[in-house]
């Protein structure tokens, strides 16, 4: 069970709960609609070597975050190379599958706004029409919908940074995905406008929501609440480094004191 922190603050442990199956995948829902969230939602899937089945995405946005693993993922029948750090666009009707070529797993964040609910795995069977075998086809190809974090520049506030994968610049026109990192220490506490999901990617710590905290580590998935105040806590003496998606979209940097 996640720990619950105040304000409707989730802290889920890194492979906390049973997985969903299909097919290749396995995948952890952590944040949606079912767990209390008003509209993002966040799951972790994990893609064994081989073909996935397509992944349906009719009315929402998704953005998607390759936390390890390398393949190939077929967006409306184009195939595009990705590997740990990339950030992915997948827009309203666009169905997604993966190409895992080994030994080891392919695994992905995934942020759905908003949240379509639902509690069974929604990956379709066989290939649909729409998706494609990802060979590409005739005409000028449009810009891949994906970015890779070694190739955005770095934003600083004060002692942090951050990087903006995806938003308006990839047509994500309701969510922004962005990895920060936060230095040692205990930043002041702060609320932001938006409703946020985060993953740790490196580094350890706490999750601060009023008086009450978790501990974090790579793996652990964070849900916060429009206006809920926290901060995350670096305990290290690295970079705590975190995955972040919120909705409405704008921009990191934007928070609000206590």
């Amino acid at each position: 069970m996640p720990v619950e922190l105040e304000g409707g603050c989730q802290v889920f442990a890194p492979g906390e709960g049973e997985p969903l199956a299909a097919g290749t995948v396995r995948e952890w829902r952590h944040v949606g609609r079912a767990t209390g969230a008003r509209d993002i939602s966040l799951r972790i899937l994990e893609l064994a070597p081989g073909r996935s089945p397509a992944l349906a995405n009719e009315t929402c946005e998704e953005v998607l975050y390759v936390l390890s693993g390398r393949g190939r993922v077929v967006l409306n029948g184009r195939g595009h190379g990705v590997a740990a750090g990339t950030g992915i666009f997948v827009a309203p009707g666009v169905a997604f599958l993966a190409d895992n070529p080994g030994p080891g797993p392919l695994v992905l964040a995934s942020s759905r706004c908003p949240d379509p609910g639902g509690t069974g795995p929604d990956w379709l069977e066989g290939l649909p029409a729409a998706v494609g075998d990802g060979r590409g086809g005739g005409g000028q190809a449009e810009p891949p919908p994906l970015v890779r974090l070694k190739d955005v520049p770095a934003e600083a506030t004060g002692d942090r940074w951050y990087k903006v994968l995806v938003d308006r610049r990839l047509g994500c026109r309701q969510v922004t995905q962005f990895v920060g990192a936060i230095p040692p220490g205990r930043s002041p506490e702060h609320f932001h406008e938006y409703e946020e999901v985060l993953c740790i990617l490196a580094g350890e710590g706490r999750m601060w929501a009023g008086a009450g905290s978790a501990p974090v580590a790579p793996g652990s998935c964070i849900y916060l609440p429009r206006r809920q105040v926290h901060c995350l806590e670096n305990t290290g003496r690295g970079e705590l480094r975190v995955l972040g998606v919120f909705y409405p979209s704008g921009s990191p940097a934007v928070h609000y004191r206590s």
